[in-house]
């Protein structure tokens, strides 16, 4: 089974909210998801974003590849660097 870190989107018409999600490739992008790893909000002046890190590690030592999206969250959070310097020190 392929997982991606991806966004699901929540909220109203016009005022999205995502939620970092770990889904099947398969399934689709507001569908069943296997486990929420944090919240971003855009609606918001700057944007809100809670994630949790260490599931975001768990999930990319385990193959996880995150969308875009989700790639450039990670890396403003500084979830990317920790997960590149950890696979790099081997």
């Amino acid at each position: 089974m392929a997982v991606k870190l991806r966004l699901k989107r929540m909220g109203a018409k016009k005022a999205p909210f995502y939620r970092i999600v770990a889904a099947d490739a398969r399934a689709p992008r507001d569908g069943r998801d296997i486990e929420v790893i944090g919240t971003y909000n855009p609606t918001k002046n700057p944007a809100i974003v809670n994630v949790d890190a260490e599931l975001a590690l768990k999930w990319l030592r385990n193959g996880a590849q995150p969308s875009d999206t989700v790639k450039s969250i990670l890396s403003h959070e500084g979830i990317m660097k920790r997960f590149h310097d950890e696979k790099h020190a081997k």
